[in-house]
Order: structure tokens, then C-alpha cells, then sequence
């Protein structure tokens, strides 16, 4: 359905004036609605990622049985320190995720960065830490569901948003209460979205701030150095925060974490709900796939997880100078990495927005083998399978009009406490999906026949 749902939206934009009129919302709507990134148009294509009934039933399904072999390996290298070095967590990283963050979750919020073809469903990382894209989307639901020729299309096809920011609170309430012990609380309680300042996500953070409150919450968005923990409260200033819906990643915490210790010092003493908590470090190391793909931990799944492994989770390894085993055969690993780079990429295990990723493929012999040994060199690197990626058409802006453009298709379900929610894709020309790196994103609506 989806590839005939295409055809007639990209036909309905061959009449010139419903073209004209769409592009001119568009471009007005996104920058209204806060759809900018770095200065730069977050949204600047025509059409909507579309996924059918069936294949969204399909993507959830996959992703959910996913979700409880991460929480399995979550559980053990919280009690395992050997199973913790393997996903590449330091002594500190794997001191901060055994506190106790109140709640049993490991990441209320996460998101998974996948491939959907028609013959496969792969996956290529988890952001289970601070998922970033959940208000774009629903921002970009509301826009795109008002262009002419998205109205002219719905005449034929239901096509239903996928919200997130509704799901994103309402998980923050849910986890909050059972940090409270699911204990009645005497006001609505006051939410604090914490990253550093300056970032190109301080968009997205308005756009929450502007729902949290419009819903009743109270809400600030400040940076770690504006907080103090005294007489058992977090605060920023004379705002008194409960929950923390936190941006700010470990990594770039851990610089300041010394000389701003107050989070730390309130999430350590259990005075605030920290949403996702440290413990997220755990299952957002991309070597998480490397033990989810290894002979050595397949005992810890059942025989729906271990089915969803191998045909959906692509084969990974932290790179070292060892032997390993690949599809049941011992291998060297650096000699395997280095005669099959046709079907490799190389990226470091604890980064984001693209950075340090080598593509086998794109690169020379001469290249590749600089990529190896500048692996081996950090000592924190990832060697993973090409998987089959997806590629559609889409009509991008241009200053005249727009072209039609065939863009790498990053499909990205989000999940709330486990379970898929909402959905974006990003969009890029190039081999990376990412919006850091220059990518772009759509919202993903669900179609089906008849009108809506």
C-alpha cells in the first residue's frame, strides 16, 4: 500500500497550484512551529514518511520483543562488572548506573534507529538514553496534516499522527509515581528539562515546556550549573523541581559533574525523579547490540528475543586484537574487519549526530586501514554488518520549487516505558541519517483505505 500511497501523493503534487500553495505553508508553518535546527529548516520536503497499518503492527511487534532482551542485559550488567566493561562502561559510568534511580525501568523514553524494506527490518543503534526528535515530530504531525495537498490526499487515504509529547508525560507522571511509591501527591509536580546551554535542541525543549505547562505542569528549562540541592530540594533558582526530564548526557555531564554536582547529589540522595535516570548509560553504549549479537549471551533470551536477534540485529563487535566467532565460525577479528570492509562501518561506541563513523564501503583499502588502526587507537570502537538500508523519493524544497530527491529513509520508533508509541523519520542524502550531521526529518503518519 505504502509504495501506491506514494505515487498518488507525488501525482497530486504534478497540480502546479497545490503544489505552490503547500510549499508556501510549509515553509512558513515550520518556522512558526519551531521546526529549526542549527538555523536550518528541520522539515524541508513536501511529503510525509507514510507506513501501512500492517507494517507499522509489524514494527512494533519487532521492536517490543527487542525491548525485553535490552532489559535482560540491562539487569545483568548491573550486577555483572565483566558483562559492564563488555558494553564499554568505566568504573564511574558503572558506579553511577548501580544508584538506585527509584524506578524499574532502565530508560522510560528510548529509541531505536532502523531500516524498513520491503525484505527487511534491521537495526543499527538505541539512543536509550536522552531520545531527542519527539516534539519535531508531533510539530511536524500538526504542519504537514495542513498542507492542501496532505488535505487533497486524505480524501483518499486515512492517514493518523503518531503523538509523542502526550506519551513523553504521561511516562513522566507514571514513572514519577512509582518513585513516590505510587503515593498521592499534593500538587501537580513541577518538571525540569536539563541540558547545557546553547544547544540546536532548545527548540524541541520550548516545545515541551509550552505542552507541560499548557497540560498543567509547571516547567523550566535550565542547565546544570543554574541548579542547587539544598534542605533536601532541587531547585533552579526559586523553582522547585520533582521530576527532571533529562537531555543532558553522562558524557557531556561528566566534565562539570564535580564542579555541578547538585543533580548528582539530588539523584543520589533520591530527592528528585531523574527521567531517564544514569542507569540508561547501561543500554545505550552501542556495544549493547555487539551482547545482543554474541553466542555467549544467549542464554539470557527466550526463543521469541533470540528470533528477533538474529534477524533484525546486525552483527557487532567492540574492535580488538582477539579471535571471535561469526556465525558460528572462529574468526581473527582485525583481519576479518580488514578483508571485509565491503560490508562494514566502524563507529566509536559512545557518541552521536554521525561523529567518527566509517563506512567500508565508501572508503579505499588505504582508508580503511587507517580507520582500523584509528579504532584500535581510541580503544572504544564498534565494527557492525551492513544491513539493507531504505531509500525513497521525496520532493524537497528549493528555492524555486522543489525536486524530487531520493533521501536515505532512518526510520525511528519511539518507545514509552517499553512500548512503541510515536515515529519519525530522518532523511539524508548521504550514507548518515543523522540531523546533527545535516540530515533532515519527516513525521510518519499510518495510512489505510478510505477517506478520512
Amino acid at each position: 500500500m505504502s509504495k501506491v500511497a506514494i505515487a498518488y501523493y507525488h501525482d497530486l503534487l504534478g497540480d502546479d497550484g497545490l503544489a505552490a500553495a503547500s510549499r508556501a505553508m510549509l515553509a512558513e508553518e515550520l518556522e512558526r512551529a519551531k521546526l529549526v535546527f542549527g538555523g536550518r529548516l528541520l522539515s524541508p520536503y513536501l511529503r510525509p514518511h507514510f507506513l501501512s497499518e500492517e507494517e507499522y503492527a509489524h514494527v512494533r511487534r519487532v521492536c517490543e520483543t527487542l525491548w525485553t532482551a535490552v532489559q535482560k542485559v540491562k539487569d545483568l550488567a548491573l550486577e555483572d562488572r565483566i558483562t559492564a566493561e563488555e558494553l564499554g562502561l568505566t568504573p564511574y559510568e558503572w558506579e553511577l548506573a548501580r544508584l538506585e534511580p527509584g524506578y524499574s525501568m532502565v530508560s522510560p523514553t528510548a529509541r531505536f534507529d532502523s531500516f524498513l524494506t520491503e525484505r527487511s527490518y534491521s537495526f543499527v543503534e538505541l539512543n536509550g538514553e536522552s531520545p531527542a526528535g519527539i516534539a519535531y515530530a508531533d510539530a511536524a504531525f500538526d504542519v504537514f496534516a495542513r498542507l492542501p495537498v496532505m488535505r487533497a490526499f486524505k480524501e483518499r487515504y486515512d492517514a493518523r499522527p503518531l503523538y509523542g509529547r502526550r506519551l513523553l508525560l504521561d511516562t513522566l507522571l507514571a514513572t514519577y509515581a512509582e518513585f513516590l511509591d505510587h503515593r498521592q501527591f499534593a500538587r501537580p509536580p513541577q518538571i525540569a528539562i536539563i541540558d547545557l546551554k546553547g544547544l540546536p535542541t532548545q527548540q524541541e525543549f520550548e516545545l515541551f515546556c509550552e505542552f507541560f505547562e499548557r497540560e498543567g505542569y509547571p516547567t523550566c528549562i535550565c542547565s546544570p550549573d543554574e541548579l542547587e540541592f539544598s534542605k533536601g530540594k532541587l531547585r533552579s533558582g526559586d523553582f522547585e523541581i520533582d521530576i527532571v526530564y533529562r537531555r543532558l548526557l553522562v558524557n557531556e555531564y561528566l566534565p562539570f559533574i564535580e564542579r555541578f554536582p547538585a543533580l548528582l547529589d539530588a539523584y543520589r540522595a533520591r530527592a528528585v525523579c531523574v527521567v531517564n535516570s544514569f542507569r540508561s548509560k547501561l543500554i545505550h553504549k552501542k556495544a549493547l547490540f555487539a551482547t545482543l549479537t554474541d553466542e555467549r549471551y544467549e542464554r539470557l533470551f527466550d526463543d521469541a528475543e533470540r528470533a528477533v536477534i538474529r534477524a533484525h540485529v546486525p552483527w557487532t563487535r567492540r574492535v580488538r586484537d582477539a579471535k571471535d566467532k561469526r556465525d558460528g565460525e572462529e574468526i581473527e577479528l582485525l583481519r576479518f574487519i580488514e578483508r571485509e570492509r565491503e560490508h562494514l562501518v566502524l563507529k566509536p561506541n559512545d557518541d552521536y549526530g554521525g561523529r567518527g563513523i566509517f563506512v567500508g564501503w565508501r572508503s579505499s583499502e588505504g582508508e580503511w586501514r587507517a580507520a582500523i588502526d584509528f579504532a584500535l587507537k581510541d580503544g572504544d570502537y564498534l565494527v557492525q554488518e551492513r544491513v539493507s538500508t531504505s531509500r525513497e523519493k521525496f520532493p524537497m524544497l528549493r528555492d524555486d520549487g522543489f525536486e524530487m530527491s531520493e533521501q536515505l529513509v532512518d526510520l525511528d520508533p519511539l518507545l514509552f516505558n517499553g512500548k512503541v508509541g510515536s515515529a519519525f523519520a530522518r532523511l539524508s542524502s548521504t550514507e548518515l541519517a543523522n540531523v546533527s550531521s545535516g540530515g533532515g526529518m519527516v513525521p510518519t503518519f499510518i495510512i489505510s483505505d478510505g477517506a478520512s
